[in-house]
Order: structure tokens, then sequence, then C-alpha cells
């Protein structure tokens, strides 16, 4: 039996209702923003159930939907512009920015599939149909030269619609993703009450943060700008989501605390070192081979002066703790989260700006090298993004999931519990042969709810 397959029955491209003279100006990048160059766009989306009512049209949901992204694209013109880039001979260098002109907008993608709600959320692993949902599927952050720098795909299944974004990931981090996301879903609300001004709560901030002394335009050194490109390109992984509620994870938080005679560990902390030690069990690693637990850290409030919190585009680091294999596995869960904790806690405003000198004296951009180690797992996403606030008229969503982009062995992502309450999901990857080990493990387990 043939298995079902995304339909693409409309496509279009939204502008910003009203351009000001501030968005047509261009958009030069920040170190954080150019390293993630090779980087995948960013895929996340939501499965919603499908109205009961009789009279929903989703032609006229969509006209919604397009109308409503046009109003919100004019706080967030970036992402309705496209990349450019401009050369310099000596040294051999270019730069990326944002350029409005010449841009046909985001583009907007309606799709259909005969699957239901049911066929995403029952399988244990993450349906790959699931990845034909997003739009630009395996475009990396440069493509933006000539894809859009936003995608919207929405997809009616039987008894569902699923709206998917995909984000270029120099114009935004997961903070500035969801930003974006809950102010669209605010303006949808607002016309939906019939509003006559449609404002949002939270405006971006668009200026881009530049080292001082730098100079506006910060440049990589290259002969032609495709040197500095590296596709990802990972072997196939098991993805699977799990769900913690918030008192399985109080009671491990209390336990990692009372092991190291503290109260400051923290829930997140204390869940990332239960993966980091079970995920390490699981690969069967030589007890000698050194094994991190990278962790994705907010830098707009660590900074001094701090950042707004509506800071849009990128403002990431990584910050790590290592062991041995043997080491992790022989010490207490404690011993692993009060290292996660010291890391966390020594990423203050010394630490970043370092990082950015070390960057502006010989830049970068992040590679499939540097993001992946098969002795290492990465940690990003966050329990704290609005995700299930965003109901587009729709009610609460059923589930978050996320496309092809930055997977890798080892990768887990952070999302907030569907009921709240800091409860919290993962959504973690891993070789299949390592998964089947993972899932088992007794010390994972014994914490999971489902």
């Amino acid at each position: 039996m043939k298995s079902p397959s995304v339909e693409i029955i409309s496509e279009c491209f939204i502008k910003p209702k009203f351009i000001s003279e501030e968005a047509n100006k261009p958009v030069y990048f920040s170190p954080w923003d150019i390293a993630m160059l090779s980087t995948h766009y960013i895929q996340k989306g939501l499965l919603y159930p499908l109205p009961e009512y009789q009279d929903f049209s989703i032609t006229t949901f969509l006209e919604d939907l397009k109308d409503s992204l046009s109003a919100t694209l004019t706080h967030f013109h970036p992402l309705a512009s496209r990349l450019d880039t401009v050369k310099q001979e000596n040294p051999p260098s270019f730069a990326v920015f944002i350029n409005s002109d010449n841009s046909p907008g985001a583009r907007f993608i309606h799709s259909s599939i005969d699957m239901t709600v049911a066929d995403i959320l029952t399988p244990v692993d993450v349906p790959l149909i699931v990845q034909s949902f997003f739009d630009h599927n395996k475009a990396i952050s440069y493509d933006g030269l000539e894809l859009s720098l936003l995608s919207v795909q929405v997809t009616k299944l039987i008894d569902g619609i699923f709206i998917a974004c995909s984000v270029n990931h120099m114009v935004a981090d997961g903070c500035a993703f969801w930003h974006f996301f809950n102010s669209w879903s605010e303006v949808f609300e607002s016309k939906r009450r019939n509003e006559r001004i449609v404002s949002i709560s939270r405006p971006p901030v668009l200026r881009r943060w530049i080292p001082t002394g730098s100079g506006e335009i910060l440049t990589l050194r290259s002969v032609n700008d495709d040197q500095c490109i590296d596709r990802p390109n990972p072997p196939f992984l098991k993805q699977r989501i799990f769900h913690f509620s918030s008192d399985s994870l109080s009671k491990l938080k209390a336990k990692v605390n009372l092991e190291c005679n503290t109260t400051k560990i923290s829930t997140l902390q204390s869940l990332s070192a239960l993966v980091w030690r079970c995920v390490t069990r699981a690969r069967r690693l030589p007890l000698e081979r050194e094994t991190t637990c990278r962790m994705t850290a907010d830098n707009r409030k660590r900074l001094s002066p701090p950042l707004p919190d509506n800071y849009f585009g990128n403002s990431l680091n990584s910050l790590r703790a290592t062991a041995t294999a043997g080491r992790l596995l022989d010490c207490s869960i404690g011993w692993a989260a009060w290292r996660l904790h010291q890391a966390v806690v020594n990423h203050d405003d010394k630490v970043i700006k370092e990082f950015v000198d070390s960057w502006l004296k010989s830049p970068f951009v992040y590679t499939a090298s540097r993001l992946f180690d098969a002795s290492c797992i990465q940690i990003g996403g966050s329990q704290r993004f609005n995700i299930y606030g965003n109901t587009f008229g729709l009610g609460k969503g059923l589930a978050v999931r996320s496309g092809y982009a930055n997977k890798f062995d080892g990768k887990v992502t952070v999302y907030p519990g569907r009921e709240g309450g800091g409860s919290m999901d993962l959504e973690i990857c891993l070789l299949p042969e390592n998964m089947e080990a993972f899932e088992s493990d007794e010390e994972f387990i014994g914490v999971v709810t489902c």
C-alpha cells in the first residue's frame, strides 16, 4: 500500500502590509548571526485539531492567516527580505546582510495530506512524513541569497491542521523565532475580534548588536563565499519525544540538589545531566573517552549592559561540561548536574565578550564538524518558550514538532509540556542502535512520565 504524501495545493508570497523607511535599509549581522551561515533553517510547527463547528472554512482560515502574517511582517520586516553579499578584494573577504530590494516577500504554502492527527502522534518514533510539513528542507542560511528568509507551510490533515515555519538561522535564534510566532498568533486573534488598530505587545528590537569599535559591517575572510559553506549530512536517526511531568521533574531536582548539598541546581540542569549520563551509557563508549554535554545559552540578559528581551536576531553561545565516560557513569547524577550548573554560572559578560573578541580576530562559521561529535550531546530549545499560547483561533495546539533541520546524533531539544506547570518534553535524536538502549535505560525511564 502506497504511503500518503503531502500535496502542494497553492503557494504565494506575502509582503509586509506597511513598509516603513527603516524597512528599506540594509541590516548588517552580528558575530553570532554570521556564525550561523552554514546551519539549517529553524523549522518548528504546531499540530492543531480541526475545528468541529460546521461553518469552518479552510479557505477563509488561510486568507486570515495571510492577512495577519502581512500585518505581522510590518513589525518583523527582515523576514520578508533576502540575503545579499558584498565582496572586498584586499584582503579577500565578503559580508552578508539583509536586503529588502527586489524580494517577493515571505513564502506561504497551502498543502494537504490524507493522514489523521493520530497518525502523527501515536507512533513511537516521530514519523518521517512530518519533515514534509516544512518548506526549505535541508536549506542552510546561506541559501537565503535565493530562498525566502521565512516560509510558512499550512498542511490540512483529515482531522487537523499543521502550521509550520522555516526561518533563516542567520536572521533569528529560538527566542526570536517564537517571538515572531507569538506575535503572528496575537495579530491573528486581534483581527478575529475585528480590532481596528492591530498592534503587538512585544515589538521586536531589530538593530543588531555589533561590538564597539568593530565597524558596522563584519566580514568573513575568504576568496569565495562558498568556501565557508559546509552542508550537514547526518546519518539516519531515530527521533522520539519523551514527556516529563512537573512532579517527576521536581523529584529529580530535589534528588540532585540533595546529593550536592545545595538548592542551586535547576530543573533543566538536572534533566540535562540525566540525559548526558544515559546517552553515554547507551553508546557504550570506552571508559577513557571524553564526553561532552553542550547547552545553548541565551546571552541577552548575561551581557552588560543586557540586550532587550525583544532583541530580534541571534544571541547564543554553547557552554559545556566534559568528563570521561567512566567518570560520568561512576559518579552520581548530582556530580554531573553540578558540572553543568558551574558552566551556566560561569557564562557571564566577560566570557561572552571574550568569545566575541576571539571571533573578530578569526571569524568562523559553525559547521557539521563543529556541531557533531559522536561522544557529545547538544541541548537546545527552552521550556520557557511560549509555544502553546499560539492558538490561531484553533484552540490549544496538540503538539509541537520540528523538521529535518539541525538534527544529529545526540541532539536534544527542550519544549514546555502541553499541560504547563513546569512540565517538559524532550525531542531526542540518536542513531537507531543507541536509541534502543537509551529508551530502556532504567535510570532514564524512572523519570519519564510517558
